[in-house]
């Protein structure tokens, strides 16, 4: 696909507090998101805003991201203060459990993204040993890679360290076929693929290499794309500074740290099939709705999410 085409919004559904990091649709096609003062929520009805309904699912008390729901009713939570969290949303006010909270002796933050696969086995990232959440441009400026891929088990435990070295680890997605993973490195502006199984398992390689910053990822079922999210377009000033020396880089993060953020107005979405070929690129010049950080697909709609942003952008599909 040469050329991207026009993202159309329609309308917009306020949550009531910020920070709707990534969505997601579950089997009946109603959203999850997860909002910064720790709550999980779901979303129904978002085609019509007259009767778009929020409803709180639980809260993890900490800082709630990326969320993948299970076949039993339960959801996966990346908190990003409290590790790998599962929620139980029909027992009571919602059940939360933690389910990994350290990692190789260390304790777990900064958790990104999470996929379940039909085993129960759960694979997840951490997006920077370095930086938290709050401070998670400092991590992009100093390009620090020391982003990871993780695996737990059924059998539960600690977590085990499958990738390190990765550039800003955020989004995941399996594959079809159940033969590999998809993980967004942001700080690179690519994709990587992580083999599961065949001769190359255990191994990574290049998926894509995308037009601007990838955050979380969302598979459509698996016969469906792989939805992409851009938070941002690729920065010229930045790619050259990434190859400075590292005590440029770190100088330029702390400064980056204390500095106001201000995303761009341009946004954008795109859907990849499993062999890493673009089929959707959608763009909006000029947005109001600002730095995307996930997108799914609900019946005729696209639904963005945002970490910045106090609600979800309803566009056209």
């Amino acid at each position: 696909m040469d050329r991207p085409t026009a993202l159309v919004p329609l309308h917009y559904v306020s949550l009531g507090a910020r920070g709707p990091e990534d969505v997601v649709a579950d089997a009946h096609g109603r959203v999850l998101t997860g909002v910064e003062d720790g709550r999980i929520l779901r979303l129904h009805h978002l085609g019509d805003p007259r009767t778009a309904r929020v409803e709180v699912l639980a809260e993890t008390g900490g800082r709630p991201l990326g969320l993948e729901p299970l076949p039993d009713g339960g959801l996966v939570v990346c908190d990003a203060e409290r590790g790998l969290l599962r929620v139980d949303p029909g027992r009571g006010p919602g059940t939360v459990r933690v389910l990994a909270d350290s990692v190789a002796g260390e304790r777990l933050r900064f958790c990104s993204n999470v996929v379940a696969v039909p085993d129960g086995t759960l694979y997840f990232t951490v997006s920077s040993g370095r930086y938290p959440l709050d401070q998670w441009v400092g991590d992009i400026v100093e390009h620090t890679g020391t982003g990871r891929l993780l695996r737990l088990t059924p059998k539960g435990g600690e977590p085990e360290v499958l990738l390190d070295g990765l550039q800003f680890a955020n989004g995941l997605a399996a594959g079809g076929d159940g033969s590999f993973l998809v993980i967004a490195e942001t700080g690179a502006c690519r994709l990587t693929r992580y083999h599961l199984t065949g001769p190359r398992a255990g191994h990574a390689d290049l998926f894509a290499t995308l037009p601007g910053m990838p955050d979380n990822l969302w598979r459509e079922g698996p016969d469906g794309p792989i939805w992409v999210a851009l938070a941002s377009s690729r920065v010229p000033p930045l790619d050259l500074l990434h190859r400075t020396p590292p005590g440029v880089r770190g100088a330029a993060a702390r400064a980056a740290v204390h500095a106001p953020y201000r995303p761009s107005g341009t946004i954008g979405v795109m859907a990849l099939d499993d062999t890493g070929r673009t089929v959707r690129h959608l763009v909006r010049r000029r947005s109001g709705f600002r730095m995307v950080t996930s997108v799914c697909a609900t019946g005729d709609h696209l639904v963005l999410g945002s970490l910045r942003e106090p609600g979800v952008a309803v566009c056209a599909r």
